[in-house]
């Protein structure tokens, strides 16, 4: 199973540009496979676009994964310019994830009226493949470039939980992007167990390709800035769900990440991010020996 990074674009300590270019050189240059970074637009994120077309262009290897593109928020067309952009921009490393996201205190600020998101985002990425293909979005309009390196555009993962969610996403997506918070091994098979009944009830030729993430910290400190993170996090749009989510934070120390991530690797998950909570340059070496030492 490949181990790859998630940036920490959540925190109230402010990223500086020496930061983000050495967070992803560190990366680039270390034991991982991908860097990721999520997008949320309320709280002291960073954006997730600007972020990533900045590890594109300052890494060689890694692969380049937004995680994810709240598709709803966004018109089709811009993601299918942006991504492809990036492809060019990396050369050809990215893949996608979409999703509807979990909070409506960012679609409200964003002024995006609610409605069937998960049809919206299905017709969103419809339209996105025509554009990488080179077809002209709509009647009357020129295509739109550039053209993607990888052909035919980046793979899509689908950021789906929920059954109907995964059953509407088996008939477009390449993959799933799946989540536990904690990393948990249980709760992680359900949902994948959900996902290969939806491919094959699609008829899909290929099984689904499956990567998964969780939270953790390694600073030492007993789990507590990891606890912060996910209440102050998942607590901007529910401050109760929030507090009992950080409850059941158990990922820091290596021991516990080590037992998650076995998990996901006996569950076939393809690709683990393991999404960091705190901006601190020697988390990376420190996740760095832990993925080392898995062999």
């Amino acid at each position: 199973m490949k181990i790859g990074l998630c940036f920490p674009y959540w925190s109230h300590q402010a990223p500086t540009r020496d930061f983000f270019l050495r967070w992803y050189r560190a990366v680039d240059e270390g034991p991982f496979s991908s860097i990721s970074c999520g997008e949320r637009i309320g709280g002291p994120s960073v954006e997730m676009t600007a972020a990533l077309a900045a590890a594109a262009a300052v890494t060689r290897r890694v692969r380049i994964v937004p995680t994810l593109y709240i598709a709803p928020m966004h018109q089709a067309v811009w993601m299918a310019k942006h991504a492809a952009t990036l492809d060019v921009l990396s050369e050809g490393r990215v893949s996608l994830t979409i999703g509807v996201g979990g909070g409506g205190k960012d679609y409200t600020a964003m002024e995006v009226a609610p409605g069937p998101l998960q049809a919206r985002m299905e017709a969103q990425v419809a339209v996105m493949r025509r554009v990488w293909q080179g077809e002209a979005p709509a009647p009357g309009t020129v295509p739109v470039g550039p053209e993607p390196v990888q052909p035919g555009g980046p793979p899509v993962f689908a950021g789906v939980m929920r059954p109907k969610a995964i059953a509407r996403a088996a008939r477009w997506a390449d993959g799933v992007f799946s989540w536990s918070g904690n990393g948990e091994r249980t709760e992680l098979a359900a949902q994948l167990e959900q996902v290969h009944k939806a491919w094959e009830a699609a008829e899909r030729d290929e099984a689904p390709r499956c990567i998964a993430g969780f939270w953790l910290s390694l600073q030492g400190d007993g789990g507590e800035s990891l606890r912060n993170h996910v209440a102050e996090y998942v607590g901007m749009h529910d401050a109760s769900i929030g507090r009992k989510m950080a409850e059941t934070m158990t990922r820091f120390t290596p021991d516990a990440v080590r037992e998650a991530l076995d998990g996901y690797e006996a569950l076939g998950v393809e690709e683990c991010l393991l999404n960091l909570t705190n901006r601190d340059l020697a988390e990376v070496d420190r996740i760095a020996e832990l993925v080392a030492g898995r062999g």
